[in-house]
């Protein structure tokens, strides 16, 4: 208890107890007036009065934090004064109200410590005593006390009071002293306790709220108890939404992946809520004990391992197209010079007139063939040597537009709706010429997956890679996306591998190029079907 509090408490409590002695002398007074002394009895009111109104004075200004010490001193005072004037007013010897003495020394004892507390047992005692000593020589005859009254005890009887009366005024010194040093040690150490726990609570709130990743803990029965920042967000949940709610709730997935609480366990589950991207979230859990070691519960930390898992897959497919397009280098290496030769042998022998129509026709297939090779030999070198992109401020609205006018004359778009959904103040930084060759190929591509008529159309948008907690730079998404047959679940993992096609001329080169361009420009790209039919390519770039 603060000395702030103490001391108000004790002034509250001679509140009461002067207001009782009023209460106490007035029903005196009614019951036996004539054996009242009316002297007396006016000092004793009085007392009383005056005792009553610096009480609340001072209780009012115990409220002021400068005026605290010093109202302790001046109540310590004056309950010393007023128990000797109370003594003076009620008999002295024979006064009933000696063992108010103790109250003063215990309030000087909690409130001011075991030096005060030893000095106002001194001073009740030489108070004390002097009353005694002069009403019993009569020198307080002419304040009404009696030198008769003393005498007929005895000197040994007032010499026994005095002694007594000092021993308990120093032993309620002793004992409060002792008792007020003790909860003060008390106090320090709780006071040095509580600092330290929040201290630790303040550690304990700022980890689980800035972790980068989510932190959920549950009882025993499965129910969600903390819910941290990370979690609201991933979940776009409050703490308030899901206390007490079921695991399965939130996450149906993991609480079926963890099935018994009581022992650690980690793994991964697929998560997606209304209207956003499915996610790969890897989870741990440990169990929770109390006090007593007793299980009350379970620790679950999960992350979102989408963007991890999306990068090693991309990891995987740059190593295994590494390996091919070294393949490939050394293939067009070994093949193009022996293919050149033997096209310009084959052009030879057709320029000769003697070749009959027949073995015309076969020569002229040969040659159709060998350009068809060579074509296939340069896009293997474009593919594993490629050009270091020069970047130049594209406005993508225009380019977009030149390529649009450029198709329109493809009668492989005809009847085929291009359209154009670019912003017209996007800008990008990128190769004019990779990026041409980029999206004319997956134009084409969106073009032979429509049967007859439909509609291809190309948007952009600037957007930020969100994670849960933080948002990394600005960048360009492009998408590219038609109402054809789309692309079967199974053909998205390889469709930007090399040599990998569904078309019966294809060579699987176009869309491996098309990746490699992207990944020089240090971006990515994407393909999906949508719920509502086609394929969708997503193209990101750095802006």
């Amino acid at each position: 208890m603060g000395h702030a509090r103490q001391l108000r408490l004790f002034i509250y409590a001679r509140i009461i107890v002067t207001f009782l002695f009023l209460v106490f002398t007035v029903a005196l007074i009614l019951k036996e007036p004539e054996a009242i002394d009316e002297l007396s009895t006016n000092g004793v009111v009085r007392l009383m009065a005056f005792s009553f109104l610096f009480s609340v004075i001072s209780f009012l200004l115990s409220k002021k934090t400068r005026f605290q010490f010093f109202i302790t001193y001046l109540q310590t005072i004056w309950d010393l004064l007023f128990v000797t004037v109370l003594l003076l007013f009620t008999g002295g010897v024979t006064s009933p109200y000696s063992f108010l003495y103790l109250l003063s020394i215990m309030n000087a004892g909690v409130l001011l410590g075991r030096r005060e507390a030893f000095y106002t047992a001194s001073l009740c005692g030489i108070l004390y005593g002097t009353i005694i000593d002069f009403q019993y020589f009569g020198f307080l005859e002419h304040i009404g006390l009696n030198q008769v009254a003393a005498q007929q005890l005895g000197a040994m009887h007032i010499l026994y009071n005095i002694f007594m009366n000092l021993v308990g005024f120093y032993l309620t010194c002793f004992l409060t002293g002792y008792l007020s040093e003790l909860a003060k040690q008390n106090a320090d150490a709780l006071v040095k306790k509580s600092v330290n726990y929040d201290e630790l609570e303040r550690l304990h709130s700022t980890i689980v709220a800035n972790v980068e990743s989510g932190l959920v803990t549950v009882t025993r029965d499965g129910n969600i108890r903390v819910f941290n920042p990370y979690a609201e967000v991933l979940t776009e949940k409050s703490q308030s939404d899901v206390y007490d709610l079921p695991l399965n709730t939130v996450f149906p997935a993991m609480a079926e992946a963890l099935g018994d609480l009581s022992r650690g366990a980690n793994g991964e589950f697929s998560w997606s809520i209304p209207n956003k991207p499915s996610l790969i979230l890897g989870y741990s859990t440990v169990p929770f004990m109390d006090a007593h070691g007793d299980q009350v519960g379970a620790i679950i930390n999960f992350k979102d391992l989408t963007v991890k898992k999306q990068m090693e897959e991309t990891l995987k497919r740059s190593d295994k197209l590494a390996v091919l397009g070294e393949l490939a280098a050394r293939m067009a290496h070994e093949i193009r010079n022996p293919l050149a030769a033997m096209s310009g042998s084959v052009q030879l022998l057709a320029d000769h007139g003697t070749i009959a129509e027949n073995d015309q026709r076969l020569l002229t297939i040969i040659l159709r063939e060998t350009e068809r090779l060579n074509s296939l030999i340069t896009n293997f070198l474009t593919y594993a040597r490629p050009v270091a992109p020069h970047k130049e401020r594209l406005d993508l609205h225009s380019f977009v537009e030149d390529i649009r006018m450029l198709t329109s004359s493809d009668r492989r778009f005809t009847g085929i709706t291009l359209t154009n959904r670019v912003p017209e103040e996007m800008v990008i930084r990128a190769d004019a010429n990779q990026m041409r060759q980029v999206l004319i190929n997956l134009l084409n591509n969106a073009a032979e997956a429509i049967q007859e008529t439909g509609v291809i159309s190309i948007g952009a948008h600037y957007a930020q890679e969100a994670t849960p907690l933080h948002a990394r730079e600005e960048y360009a998404v492009i998408t590219v996306s038609d109402t054809g047959s789309g692309i079967p679940k199974e053909a998205v993992a390889h469709l930007f591998e090399p040599f990998w096609t569904t078309k019966n001329a294809g060579t699987g080169l176009g869309l491996a190029i098309t990746y490699r361009i992207i990944e020089e420009h240090g971006g990515t790209i994407r393909a999906e079907s949508p719920s509502d039919g086609g394929c969708c390519i997503t193209i990101t770039l750095p802006k």
